[in-house]
């Protein structure tokens, strides 16, 4: 069992860590803020700008929507990186792009002066961006999450000697989202800190942790409802329109399941089609947190759960009507993400949203249903023999529809588990215990799918 004030300390860590805010997809995001890293550190005009990246990076960004541009993929962000993207805002680095600046960014483009290839396939992320003007260069090298800057060149000399310098110096904010945090692995071992616990330990952290102590979860949903609105508003939208009209028009209506669809794959296809709202992303995805989230929260709100302000959330105030149990499978499901996606690597060949989110998800929701730890472990078997095959062939629109098929997994799942129903484990990749299964699943990912991710790459890149 988990024991002692410490140890709930670093899972909320690692939580809070993790959670941070994306604007569209968060690919182009990291590759802007990349390009624009090194660009904000020379002078002159740009005259070149290379970029070179894994698999997972230049196929999760190669068609996806860029926010506040009416462009698409790996050129373009790099591109807009180079002329405009403020590196200091992170994953939001693309958030006040305007006309002009899209057009400036076209033309470079359109001359031949941006270059993004795709130099390994693997499922760690690696970003190795290079800006060249008419004066000097400078390239800056990301690894492991999508903000970790790890190395700076400048003019032919490496600068900085600490993640602090490269990361724009002591004063300013590191976006380092957890890759090479020390914390993150554990003290005795080479492996990641989530590993050191086991389900059991994790619903114990999530039923004892201080409401407090995991309020800044509310943050999460709020976002993610903002971004919802956002694709409710939208002419662009397309998917969202017709679950509003599968849940009778409302957005909340007495439905779980079709609530559930609207809000988490509303607020999806907003993200992909590049909607000017960003998403709470968990483990470096946006997508992530929103599977993480919104299924959890059309459950609460169709169970009469009471909340506040228009989002109908728990309130903050001491004192008020309990919503602490939206937050503690909020928890849950980004614990359980994160373990599946760190046997998986950040960015592969399966669908981590679908697949390690949904999971984490759909143990959340078995939680607001009153499930123990075998119920939950139920879950866990069910979703790994049913969804671990999804492939990821990259942000785009594509990506709504995997959310639906993930949340009818997970209620399906859910609902069988409570009934005392699940797939064995002497069948497919179950194994003999849930942190077996999701090893399992994670393993699936990364070895198991280099080949697929290489063929998805090339298929693309025919069309």
């Amino acid at each position: 069992m988990i024991g002692g004030v410490r140890e709930m300390d670093r899972l909320t860590r690692l939580i809070k860590d993790d959670m941070k805010p994306a604007l569209g997809v968060t690919e182009p995001g990291a590759i802007a803020f990349a390009v624009a890293s090194a660009r904000a550190r020379i002078q002159g005009e740009v005259k070149r700008v290379r970029v070179a990246l894994n698999s997972g990076m230049y196929k999760n960004a190669y068609t996806c929507g860029i926010p506040n541009s009416a462009r698409f993929g790996n050129l373009y962000a790099a591109a807009l990186g180079a002329v405009a993207a403020d590196a200091g805002r992170g994953l939001e680095s693309l958030a006040e792009i305007t006309p002009e600046d899209d057009e400036r960014a076209a033309r470079l483009v359109n001359d031949g002066a941006v270059e993004v290839v795709m130099d390994h396939i693997g499922s760690n992320i690696t970003i190795d961006a290079e800006v060249e003007t008419d004066q000097e260069w400078c390239a800056v090298h990301i690894r492991d999450s999508h903000t970790n800057i790890v190395a700076i060149e400048k003019n032919g000399e490496r600068i900085g000697e600490s993640s602090d310098a490269y990361n724009g110096g002591a004063g300013e904010r590191s976006f380092d989202q957890g890759g090479t945090d020390a914390d993150r692995v554990c003290e005795d071992k080479d492996i990641p800190m989530i590993h050191r616990y086991s389900l059991r330990d994790i619903l114990s952290y999530v039923n004892e942790v201080p409401e407090e102590e995991i309020d800044f979860i509310q943050d999460a949903f709020a976002m993610n409802m903002e971004l919802l609105e956002e694709g409710l508003a939208s002419d662009r939208t397309v998917i969202t329109k017709r679950l509003l009209k599968e849940n009778g028009g409302k957005v909340i209506s007495e439905h779980p399941l079709r609530t559930a669809q609207l809000l988490c794959n509303g607020a999806i296809e907003a993200r992909v089609l590049g909607l000017s709202r960003p998403a709470m992303s968990i483990t470096g995805s946006g997508a992530h947190g929103i599977i993480a989230t919104m299924p959890l929260l059309a459950w609460y709100r169709t169970a009469g759960c009471p909340g506040e302000g228009p989002y109908g959330l728990p309130a903050r105030e001491k004192g008020a009507a309990d919503g602490s149990v939206l937050l503690r499978a909020a928890a849950l499901s980004f614990l359980i993400t994160m373990y599946i996606k760190e046997y998986s690597g950040r960015l592969s060949a399966f669908c981590g949203c679908g697949i390690a989110a949904g999971t984490g998800m759909a143990c959340g929701l078995a939680y607001m249903r009153g499930a123990d730890e075998a119920a939950a472990g139920r879950v866990i078997q069910n979703m790994a023999s049913g969804l671990t095959g999804m492939i990821c062939d990259g942000g785009n629109h594509g990506c709504t529809m995997k959310g639906i098929v993930a949340v009818d997994a997970a209620f399906r799942s859910v609902d069988l588990a409570l009934d005392g129903v699940c797939i064995g484990e002497i069948h497919g990749i179950n194994g003999k215990t849930p942190e077996d299964t999701m090893r399992h699943m994670g393993m699936i990912a990364s070895p198991g799918m280099v080949e697929t991710e290489k063929t998805i790459v090339e298929i693309m890149e025919q069309k």
